[in-house]
């Protein structure tokens, strides 16, 4: 690029030809007033408050689309300037209606504080004001359209950032009118980022809606426990109460973005459903007493498990289970307190049936490449991931890179999800098919390479191989391409079997792997919540596969029936289980059946801790507000219950005290196994192939939805009214659907031989045939268990 030098009110400034003007005052810190101007939205224009004079100029020119040149001078203050930003502001203020003290942007507007520089005390407009009706757009967004100035900045946002077009600006003048199409909702995984973008209160947050003034509230820096990037959150309170929670710009993880998932959780904060007293069962009854009995309580049924043990088989009956939003500090002390007691039961991976690598596995799942670079790949194979429901930040940064950088990327998955993003190729499949799928990329690179395609690997490759341009597109990327293992395939039966050929195909091409782990996984696996050589992993000890399950477990923040894939094992395990401790904010029907002690924990804006994101990033996390009730921090209750219980290294004072005992050393991320196993498939009768149709036996597609994979999502009342919620159904092809003799809106059973669930049917063309899809997490559908053929058949 050329470097040009130009003058902004007198003073010589270098920058390069061709840029915008508004960057060039911007990256030295001489404001310019704007609406419609975003640097991470296009230019429009259209708001023209960034009017300047530039010398030569027959008129004031919008400095946010007007080019510079070498020897331009430009007046920002100047009585020219000034006048023609007075006349913007004054025709932006016709229609505007003056009830600020009424409208949540107050205080923190920039109409309001341009209002304030650039505007007038009275008005010479004497007509009567336009005024617009304020559509319900959903759960999470309330309108005022007659606020609104048309910067369109909500409308670019959905085209060119979200991907998503759900706002239009139809009509023109003041017949304009930003809405939706045909009045429907907005449904976009990141919408809430139309509220801060708006710069009037024409859109904000429905849940926030008249609960406090910008100015009362105290900010609190913080980190999203709920996806693996360690999004950075601002959490805003008043009066020991958490009221909205806003993004913190670092443009190496989140940018200036908030997924509404960590956006809209803190309303579970508040929730009716909060755990706020120790509570034991007396006979079936359950009541309310002080810590101290609880706790002694807690430990009294541990000791009898414990002491009913014998010579090696001491401990062996009690396990640990964490939910994957727990912070560091909690993993390490959960595993702690059930190693202590001789016990190597314990694990977060709750979603995982598939455990067969673990004895060479990396330090924690990570991604080779750095969250920042992920706009600027060049191809991408998405394996068993929807990446813009698991991990919508990241979606963004891939849309990015393939608008402005071509990145070239394609999909194997269970279903032809709707990303945000275009894919040069899309194979969608099922079951054993999608092992299949992979393995045949492996045989077109191993082919492309010339390289040796190991025999494991050649016996599952499809014979007659399609989609050949992926594996042209991940050679030709060679250290710039990247293979992204998603949360369908860390729950797929096949987990270890699609991670090896992932990884062979990495070594073989150059390509970086990542493997996308649950919220805060990462801290699990350093701080090892994971089982040791001996333990039983969360598979084992939730009674899956045949297993006899464990007699005790300690629950640290998951309700293991909606947090399992497997959610009957887990229920049936869990109710035959002898004691069962339950750590948790909230408390629940499906837990107070099976659980005899409820201690409750302190939320995640409550209480410190310590993240670590996919690239082994370290953020630490401060309280935002005192705990509800009797609640306290997770790390304090599992200390204490260790010095109940005895046990030795139970005696840190301060949260700092059990970050220091954490090895963090050495955590450079890379999810490569120690060494190359193809494990053979367990998935070889899942496949969706045409033999399948003179049967009615069909493959369940089972995934866990956005905002039902941990307990605070299931508790935030907006989240659970959104379009991303629906209620449980059943997911068939149209044409599957058709065979069977079944219409969409039937109510149809879905059985299987653990069990069955009644549903309604709803058609989706993006399934493969053969295949049903129902979602994990409902209690309705918890029945089904994690068998993955099933029958579908019409109630009448």
């Amino acid at each position: 690029m050329t470097t040009v030098t130009i003058e902004v009110d007198g003073k010589s400034l270098p920058a390069q030809a061709g840029e915008m003007l508004i960057c060039v005052t911007d990256r030295n810190d001489i404001y310019i007033p704007r609406f419609c101007y975003h640097e991470k939205l296009s230019i429009a224009a259209n708001c023209r408050m960034c009017l300047v004079e530039v010398e030569n100029a027959p008129k004031p020119m919008p400095a946010c689309a007007t080019p510079v040149m070498d020897g331009m001078k430009v007046f920002t203050r100047s009585k020219y300037a000034q006048t023609a930003q007075q006349g913007t502001m004054e025709f932006l203020l016709i229609n505007h209606p003056l009830d600020c003290p009424v409208c949540d942007q107050g205080g923190e507007c920039p109409l309001q504080d341009q209002a304030m520089d650039y505007g007038s005390d009275d008005s010479r407009f004497l007509e009567k004001k336009r005024s617009l009706p304020s559509h319900d757009i959903g759960p999470l967004i309330a309108t005022e359209m007659t606020r609104c100035i048309h910067c369109t900045r909500c409308v670019r946002f959905g085209e060119e950032v979200a991907g998503v077009v759900e706002l239009g600006a139809p009509g023109r003048g003041e017949h304009m009118q930003i809405g939706t199409f045909l009045n429907r909702s907005i449904d976009s995984e990141v919408s809430g980022n139309m509220i801060d973008l708006c710069p009037v209160g024409a859109l904000t947050s429905k849940p926030y809606r008249f609960a406090a003034r910008s100015w009362e509230l105290q900010n609190h820096p913080g980190i999203s426990p709920h996806d693996c990037l360690g999004t950075n959150i601002n959490i805003q309170t008043l009066r020991d109460q958490v009221e909205r929670v806003l993004p913190i710009d670092n443009p190496e993880i989140n940018q200036c973005w908030l997924a509404d998932r960590d956006r809209y959780s803190y309303e579970a904060v508040n929730s009716e459903q909060r755990l706020t007293q120790p509570m034991i069962k007396d006979g079936r009854k359950w009541r309310e007493v002080d810590w101290e009995t609880a706790i002694n309580h807690a430990t009294a049924g541990i000791t009898t498990v414990l002491n009913s043990g014998s010579g090696n088989d001491i401990g062996k009956g009690i396990g640990g289970l964490a939910a994957a939003s727990s912070t560091l500090e909690e993993f390490y002390l959960l595993q702690k307190l059930i190693r202590n007691m001789g016990s190597d039961n314990v694990d977060h991976r709750l979603q995982q049936c598939d455990f067969r690598d673990d004895n060479i596995a990396p330090r924690f799942p990570a991604s080779e490449i750095q969250i920042q670079h992920y706009n600027n790949l060049a191809a991408v194979l998405l394996v068993g991931s929807n990446i813009r429901k698991e991990q919508p930040l990241l979606a963004l940064r891939l849309r990015d890179g393939c608008n402005k950088k071509g990145t070239k990327i394609s999909a194997i998955n269970p279903v032809d999800f709707d990303f945000n993003f275009d894919t040069v190729e899309s194979d969608v499949a099922a079951g054993g098919q999608m092992v299949r799928s992979l393995a045949t990329q492996a045989a077109h690179v191993a082919q492309i390479k010339s390289a040796e395609l190991p025999f494991d690997i050649k016996k599952i490759a499809d014979s007659n191989p399609g989609f050949e341009q992926t594996a042209n597109n991940l050679v030709a990327a060679g250290e710039n391409g990247l293979i992204i293992i998603g949360a369908l395939a860390q729950q797929h039966t096949d987990a270890s079997l699609l991670k090896a050929i992932s990884q062979w195909i990495c070594d073989t091409t150059g390509c970086k792997l990542a493997v996308l782990g649950c919220a805060n996984s990462a801290a699990g696996w350093i701080a090892q919540c994971v089982p040791g050589d001996n333990g039983m992993n969360a598979g084992q000890m939730l009674g899956q596969n045949g297993s006899a399950g464990l007699r005790c477990f300690i629950l640290l923040g998951t309700e293991p029936e909606l947090d399992s894939i497997d959610g009957k094992s887990a229920l049936a395990t869990l109710n035959k289980a002898e004691f069962v401790v339950q750590i948790s904010a909230f408390k629940s029907a499906s837990v107070m059946k099976y659980a005899d002690v409820l201690l409750p924990m302190a939320a995640f804006t409550e209480s410190a801790g310590t993240y670590i994101n996919c690239e082994g990033r370290i953020q630490n996390a401060k309280v935002a507000v005192t705990p509800k009730g009797e609640a306290r921090p997770g790390w304090k209750i599992l200390r204490v219950m260790g010095n109940f219980l005895e046990l030795n290294g139970f005696e840190q004072i301060t949260i700092d005290d059990v970050t220091e005992e954490i090895n963090l050393t050495d955590i450079t991320p890379s999810c490569r196994l120690v060494e190359l196993q193809f494990h053979p498939t367990l998935s070889s009768g899942e496949k969706s192939t045409p033999d399948l149709m003179e049967s009615d036996s069909l493959i369940r597609v089972v995934d866990m939805p956005m905002y039902r994979a941990e307990v605070t999502l299931r508790h935030a009342r907006a989240l659970q009214q959104t379009a991303d919620n629906p209620p449980p159904a059943a997911g068939l092809n149209p044409a599957t659907a058709s065979r069977l003799q079944l219409n969409d809106g039937n109510r149809v059973k879905v059985q299987n031989q653990s069990g069955s669930a009644t549903l309604e049917l709803r058609t989706n063309d993006r399934l493969a045939e053969n295949c049903v899809y129902v979602p994990a997490g409902f209690m309705e559908t918890t029945d089904l268990g994690r068998h993955v053929r099933v029958t579908v058949k019409k109630i009448e």
